[in-house]
């Protein structure tokens, strides 16, 4: 098979369309004959050298999302059968023509999407249901603030929370980015290069603050982070773009009796990762199905040109998701 590869820690330009062997499968898995594959930051960071895989995946081939159709099923599979069409997160080796996959990790592609639009959607669909609603326990009718609005993460938070019936605040970098969260759904955008975002928050909210933040940013974003939060607020980090070494006044999550978590997907079970599925296939697949949810594709590039894609990846100057082809 043709596969993209890491040849060395370094730029865009180290991936390389190489032939690989095609991956052995194990009972519980199924194979996948990949016809599109999403593109991640956690992709370019392992590019880097600054994202290990985990031991048990493939350590050379990145690649956290797929859209294909299922060739191979192993001997304890239940479900899936050969000629189905499904998506799934996978714990690397999605750069592929061909990639294994545990089962419980395969979602059903809904009818209405293209295979492109499905390989857009696990890695952020896993990622903000695992920690918006497991994490953070957005309740219906609460706030949720979301960094980065216009990133893959934050168009899918955006829409899953306002078609769930929370109000959904967001950060952006340009005033496009503002209007498009704004179109997408989000009750207000708000300029982090030309307002404070805590300031505005705290507006918008009557100085209430919001129930839930979901960050990616880290860094100074941290304690304004806190500042920002209701009584009982919870932050949620997923990514510490600007730092992981913050002043935190404890005084303040005391007061306010906050709550700080955070998680990292990649490294968590089978199981764990098959009980999200379960939940995203039971709550949000069906407004996938409806077209109230929508997968929004920024650009598609051809697998040969992956460099490309990651540097467009690394300029966020895209909006939504970029995906590789493999078709």
């Amino acid at each position: 098979m043709k596969a993209i590869i890491i040849t060395q820690p370094g730029p865009p330009d180290v991936l390389q369309l190489q032939d690989r062997p095609i991956p052995a499968y194990h009972a519980n898995e199924v194979l996948v004959k990949v016809y599109a594959a999403g593109i991640n930051r956690p992709d370019v960071a392992q590019r880097k050298g600054n994202y290990p895989p985990p031991a048990s995946a493939p350590q050379d081939i990145p690649g956290l999302e797929i859209a294909g159709i299922v060739t191979e099923v192993g001997a304890e599979i239940t479900r899936w059968k050969v000629g189905g069409k499904v998506c799934a997160l996978v714990i690397g080796g999605g750069y592929a023509e061909y990639c294994s996959v545990p089962e419980g990790q395969c979602l059903p592609i809904p009818g209405n999407l293209s295979f492109t639009e499905a390989a857009s959607l696990p890695e952020t669909f896993f990622t903000v249901w695992s920690n918006v609603f497991d994490r953070g326990k957005l309740q219906p009718g609460e706030s949720l603030l979301v960094h980065g609005g216009s990133s893959g993460i934050g168009v899918t938070a955006i829409q899953m929370a306002v078609a769930l019936g929370n109000t959904v605040y967001t950060t952006a970098g340009t005033e496009e980015k503002c209007k498009f969260c704004e179109n997408l759904g989000a009750a207000k955008a708000i300029n982090y290069k030309t307002q404070n975002f805590k300031d505005e928050i705290l507006k918008l909210t009557n100085n209430k603050g919001v129930n839930v933040i979901v960050d990616m940013i880290g860094g100074d974003y941290t304690p304004l982070n806190l500042q920002s939060l209701a009584d009982e607020g919870r932050l949620v980090m997923i990514n510490t773009m600007k730092g992981k070494d913050v002043n935190v006044d404890l005084s303040l999550v005391m007061r306010k009796r906050l709550d700080i978590t955070g998680s990292m997907l990649r490294s968590r079970d089978v199981a764990f990762k098959t009980a999200i599925a379960g939940d995203l296939e039971k709550h949000i697949w069906p407004l996938l199905a409806s077209g109230k949810i929508k997968p929004v594709i920024c650009k598609v590039f051809p697998a040969s040109e992956a460099a490309e894609a990651h540097r467009l990846m690394e300029s966020s100057e895209h909006i939504g998701k970029i995906v590789l082809d493999f078709s």
